[in-house]
């Protein structure tokens, strides 16, 4: 080791994936070092070889499939990709611990927090019975879990989102470990929840004195956390600079790129039109039965008294976090959902209408959803799909409607001839251009986008909202945008509405409440998003 203070040093790391006789590069020549207490960060998007990077200190990749053509990974004297299983073990988990992205696939469902706490003490520090609940006890405690004694006995899918990833964590620095490997762990989480968990890592990382190597796209998070960064491009290392500089100077193509990447600019500027939308007193509640006669005793009220008008040519952004009703109230909008309140559409009651008579109106009202992997059915190909809802509604002859899902592949930046290509076949921002593609060519009045940008990259999403403001000035297009990304819902919406379990804790112009928000929550949100407005 060149430096006392270096933990880890990786020098000249290749990796390939290997099946039968094709060999695919993944990661060429990656080389950085991890001091002592700092926390480096890994930055890039999709595919650049991030979590490779990570999975490799501790060889969880899927070996014999993966190799190492080249490269050491030094740590305490000793070469991890030439170390035996057996010293491995005692290596990983203990002194180098890692925390997944999601934490319902690291957790057991079957087994207890209690249990998989204890398990961690055992197999590492001999840890039994009381003594090992006791430190079980400590842990969570330390990760900010509220009343841990209660919790001991809960089960993974008994706690939230945010609640599961402070017990991932809390197994993770069971053994105190020297060095913290944090795989995307705010992504799945509400922005507010981010904070937290973000704030705790700091917290943790100055109390024990541990090392984080932090892989993340999210360059907000980065500059809160990092002493240093290095970012990735399709496996290699294009930049490796102290955080501050990075973020006041790059210096690579890519790294400006990435930085320039967060969704700017303001909503389409165009006059109101006539009311498109009016939602009424707006409900919808989920009875609560119990007993053996399946009594209703009490009701969850997922939306609860949302009133609102649209104007045509505009777009209200819906924030809020996870399960305040955003979606829900989307879905009772367009008649998905039952609800109770008024809804008029284009100055028609449709709360009213039997599924039946709404069915004509569906052609109006079109969904772009989240998961675009999820929303396109992959036995069909792309004509197929965006071409769908023109049979359902028998819009057209049949060369009228392949002349028509052209025109809407060309209008969302997709070359037509793909058309005969199926959905696996392309990447996350493609899909979602599909998906908006199939929205489009029925020529609806409103557009309800259900997140569509949350699981894409950063510079994708920015492509994304650009199409989605040209598609709206050029065809005076009404959005409903659902978003907890305010980043994104600020370039897009004329109004926005706050949402908190299942009522509306303010609403506005965007820019006013973006610039001036009145009630704690949004501003809660705003700092979670690193949106303070200027003092």
């Amino acid at each position: 080791m060149t430096d006392s203070n270096t933990l880890i040093e990786v020098r000249d790391l290749a990796v390939e994936f290997v099946t039968g006789s094709l060999k695919q590069r993944v990661l060429e020549g990656v080389s950085f070092d991890i001091k002592r207490g700092e926390t480096l960060a890994l930055v890039g998007e999709s595919g650049s070889g991030k979590s490779v990077t990570a999975h490799s200190i501790l060889r969880l990749l899927p070996y014999p499939l993966a190799q190492h053509p080249s490269g050491s990974i030094h740590y305490a004297g000793q070469d991890l990709l030439k170390l035996n299983e057996n010293k491995l073990r005692g290596i990983r988990g203990n002194r180098i611990a890692m925390v997944f992205q999601e934490p319902m696939t690291s957790l057991n469902p079957l087994h207890s927090i209690e249990k998989q706490i204890n398990e961690v003490l055992g197999l590492h520090k001999g840890l039994r019975g009381k003594a090992a609940t006791a430190r079980t006890l400590e842990l969570l405690e330390l990760v900010g879990i509220p009343e841990p004694h209660k919790r001991l006995k809960a089960y993974p899918h008994e706690l939230s989102g945010g609640q599961r990833q402070r017990v991932v964590i809390a197994m993770a620095l069971a053994n105190e470990p020297e060095l913290l490997i944090a795989d995307e762990p705010t992504t799945a989480l509400d922005v507010t929840v981010q904070l937290k968990i973000l704030e705790l890592l700091k917290d943790l990382q100055a109390r024990l004195g541990m090392a984080i190597l932090l892989i993340s796209h999210d360059l907000n998070l980065v500059r809160r956390i990092a002493h240093r960064v290095c970012v990735m491009q399709r496996g290699h290392i294009v930049e490796q600079a102290a955080c501050e500089t990075l973020f006041k100077d790059p210096q690579h193509p890519y790294t400006r790129e990435l930085l320039g990447a967060e969704p700017t600019g303001d909503p389409v500027d165009q006059p109101p039109g006539k009311t498109m939308l009016e939602i009424d007193n707006l409900r919808v509640w989920f009875p609560i039965k119990k007993g053996l006669l399946r009594r209703t005793v009490d009701h969850v009220k997922a939306v609860d008294g949302i009133n609102f008008s649209l104007p045509q040519g505009h777009t209200l952004g819906i924030v809020g976090e996870s399960g305040s009703g955003k979606s829900t109230l989307g879905l009772a909008i367009l008649r998905l959902l039952g609800s109770q309140g008024g809804i008029r559409f284009q100055g028609q009651a449709i709360d009213s209408l039997s599924q039946h008579d709404v069915r004509p109106l569906r052609r109006q009202m079109q969904v772009v959803f989240q998961d675009p992997f999820g929303s396109l059915s992959p036995r069909m190909c792309v004509g197929q799909i965006v071409g769908e809802g023109l049979q359902i509604h028998r819009m057209g002859s049949e060369a009228e409607q392949e002349q028509a899902i052209i025109d809407a592949l060309v209008e969302v930046g997709l070359d037509p001839e793909t058309r005969h290509r199926y959905p696996h076949e392309f990447s996350g921002g493609q899909r979602q251009r599909i998906a908006i593609a199939r929205a489009l060519v029925l020529k609806p009045a409103l557009i309800l986008l259900d997140e569509p940008t949350s699981a894409l990259d950063r510079t994708v999403q920015r492509q994304v909202v650009e199409l989605l403001r040209s598609l709206q000035a050029k065809y005076n297009l009404t959005y409903l945008f659902i978003s907890h990304d305010l980043a994104v819902v600020r370039a897009l919406s004329h109004q926005v509405m706050v949402v908190k379990q299942g009522k509306v804790v303010e609403q506005g112009p965007a820019a006013r409440v973006f610039a001036a928000p009145q009630d704690i929550y949004t501003q809660q949100l705003l700092e979670a998003a690193f949106m303070v407005p200027a003092d």
